[in-house]
């Protein structure tokens, strides 16, 4: 049943995607480091008119008819901590009604290293780091899917065992007031027996039915409960006829407190899943502190000049290498107030000691929630055997009194009395076996172990 469901349960594949949608978040935010190349052409033409400086000016301007032809090309982005980069390059060809015809350009890089605000951490590397921890997050929230899904399986499963045995325990309860009624007829009939006595034995053989018929209503019930959680085509699985293979039974298990709070503490979903929204916090604390301080970044840029009569001229004096520019300096931005940065480190700070305290609080209630699981466990397991006696005994007295009012020396109403308790008491001792199994599913799942407990590996 559990395989089955975690293949068809639809809680699962619905939260199996929030892990996908991550890990696509996550490649979204290392975008940033994502280079950028841009090339662009342009085309120019410019027809100057002649004239003069002035009206008294005997010095005439010619007039001038300029086009040029420029290519300008670059490559751009950002450095995992922090550099940007910018290599660019750019030529041009120009010719001129009064000049020969010339082309020029350059190539070079142009840096920027942040030596404060921006080089601890900067945006990109908040998102990118951010993505990481909901997406650590999420695949908690698919294990804790699992891990809810996989307990709902257990607890129905014990269900059905208890409705099928159930049914069993009323259809012994009908079948012991049918013989009674039958019997009891027989005494009527020669003498033996008062009418009130027949009609007691009616009315419990009445109750029986009515019992027994409940119990398979809660048998359907129950069938119904666990089909839901095994398929993800329901009409399919409507008429199938469940057939546990399993019977309920009492394993003796230890308790170790110290034990189920340690892998309470190391294993459960939404308990690290808090200390991932504290860690994240974090991250956001550090981004907002380091924008506390001022823009101080180590600027250079290096490349090359070309000049010629031609583009080949242009990138021959780029391949000697003989016309370099080059440039280096530290550029320094404070601001005066700093309002924003300053208020929003503030939030920040008061938000994760908040949340440490949220988190202090939720293990302290994962403890509790543990320490009452595995108590309710113990008592339940004292109940099976509390239980068990109480049906043996009730057992013995039925069949006592059955053989007193053989001779006489009981009433009817005495017997049908033992009779409803032998039945309460089967019907207690598999609530019991049912209830102590459950419990131990619980246990598991407050500890965050279920998956071990049912040797599930969810390793993507």
């Amino acid at each position: 049943c559990i395989q089955q469901a975690l293949q068809h349960n639809l809680d699962i594949p619905i939260q199996r995607y929030n892990p996908q949608i991550y890990r696509y978040d996550l490649r979204a935010a290392s975008g940033g480091y994502d280079p950028t190349f841009n090339i662009s052409g342009v085309h120019n033409y410019n027809d100057q008119p002649s004239g003069s400086f002035n009206q008294y000016s005997t010095n005439a301007i010619p007039p001038r008819e300029t086009k040029s032809d420029s290519i300008n090309s670059g490559l751009g982005g950002t450095l995992p901590w922090g550099l940007q980069y910018d290599l660019s390059g750019s030529v041009a060809d120009t010719t001129s009604s009064s000049d020969p015809e010339s082309t020029g350009g350059n190539i070079g890089v142009n840096l920027t290293q942040p030596l404060l605000k921006n080089f601890w951490i900067d945006s990109t590397r908040l998102n990118v780091r951010l993505a990481k921890n909901q997406l650590h997050s999420s695949e908690q929230g698919l294990r804790e899917q699992i891990i809810t899904s996989v307990t709902a399986v257990a607890n129905a499963y014990y269900e059905l065992i208890y409705a099928q045995d159930n049914v069993q325990v009323q259809q012994q309860a009908l079948e012991l007031a049918q013989t009674q009624l039958e019997q009891d007829k027989q005494r009527l009939q020669i003498g033996t027996l008062a009418v009130l006595s027949v009609q007691q034995d009616e009315s419990q053989v009445a109750q029986s039915k009515a019992n027994l018929i409940a119990a398979q209503s809660t048998l359907e019930t129950d069938q119904n409960t666990l089909k839901n959680l095994l398929t993800d085509d329901y009409a399919k699985w409507h008429d199938t006829d469940i057939q546990p293979t399993a019977t309920l039974i009492a394993p003796t298990q230890s308790f170790d407190l110290q034990e189920s709070w340690r892998k309470g503490m190391s294993e459960r979903p939404d308990l690290l899943q808090s200390r991932l929204d504290v860690e994240r916090q974090g991250i956001q604390l550090k981004y907002d502190r380091n924008q506390l301080f001022p823009e101080l970044d180590l600027v250079g840029s290096y490349g090359f000049n070309g000049q010629g009569t031609e583009y080949q001229d242009t990138f021959r004096k780029f391949n000697t290498g003989k016309t370099p520019f080059y440039s280096y300096g530290a550029q320094l931005s404070i601001p005066l107030s700093n309002v924003n940065a300053r208020n929003n480190y503030k939030s920040a700070k008061v938000t994760l000691q908040q949340l440490l305290l949220e988190l202090k609080q939720f293990e302290q209630n994962v403890m509790v929630e543990i320490d009452n699981a595995g108590k309710q466990a113990q008592s339940d397991y004292q109940s099976v055997e509390a239980t068990r006696q109480a049906r043996i005994d009730a057992e013995a007295a039925l069949d006592a009194e059955q053989k007193t009012y053989a001779v006489g020396k009981a009433t009817t109403f005495e017997v049908l009395q033992y009779q409803n308790d032998l039945t309460t008491a089967r019907s207690q001792e598999i609530r019991a076996l049912a209830d102590y199994n459950e419990a131990l599913a619980n246990l598991a799942a407050q500890e965050g172990s279920t998956l071990q407990r049912y040797g599930i590996d969810v390793t993507p």
